[in-house]
């Protein structure tokens, strides 16, 4: 196992050298920003951008990114997506599996599950139970490049890696759902999926394939 880990951290390494002449500067990517996200989404509508702070965004260092809380009769997301056009060294997504924790949510367990979407193939994404003192969220999370979704951030990277090769592209983008889990985690699952459900066919435009 040991030695498994320490060739894919090798691989990785490669890779990041191999992106960095394989990338041109200025990729030509046609998308539109994420503040252009509809405020109505099925039946969600938004109840306004949640502000970043300064701090967070200089660590986040994304190309764009929207932080919007949506509601749906009396349940409410706080959808978080970033982008980036180009992935060099220090200039990768960050795992919400970094973040949270140094906001003081504390992951109280993990899984992936495969979302099914009627008519496209399911969604791969990581599902977490987080806690800070009494209250409890679910968060719902994932990378998507290229008309693809990944849970795995490793994943993520060897993708980065090939499609650099292939395409000369590095442009991905994280995409975190959380809400919360006062009606018990099955509610919260069933809430976050139909959101999903919902926002999924608005990314191409903000994503491309």
């Amino acid at each position: 196992m040991i030695a498994r880990l320490a060739a894919l951290s090798v691989a990785l390494v490669v890779g990041v050298v191999v992106i960095h002449g394989a990338v041109p500067e200025l990729p030509q990517i046609h998308r539109l920003p994420f503040a252009q996200l509809p405020p109505a989404i099925g039946t969600w509508q938004s109840a306004g951008d949640i502000p970043i702070d300064e701090e967070s965004l200089r660590v986040l260092n994304a190309d764009d990114y929207v932080n919007r809380l949506y509601v749906s009769g009396n349940v409410g997301v706080d959808l978080f997506m970033a982008y980036y056009g180009t992935q060099r060294q220090g200039d990768t997504m960050h795992s919400p599996m970094n973040c949270l924790p140094a906001s003081g949510w504390q992951p109280m367990s993990t899984d992936r599950v495969q979302l099914p979407l009627d008519g496209r193939a399911p969604i791969n994404t990581n599902r977490v139970l987080i806690q800070k003192a009494l209250d409890k969220e679910l968060v719902l999370y994932w990378y998507q490049s290229h008309g693809r979704t990944v849970a795995s951030e490793y994943a993520s990277k060897a993708y980065l890696v090939f499609d650099s090769l292939r395409q000369h592209r590095s442009d991905a983008a994280l995409i975190r759902i959380i809400t919360p889990v006062a009606a018990g985690q099955a509610r919260a699952t069933a809430v976050a999926n139909d959101f999903v459900r919902a926002l999924y066919p608005q990314l191409a435009a903000h994503i491309p394939d």
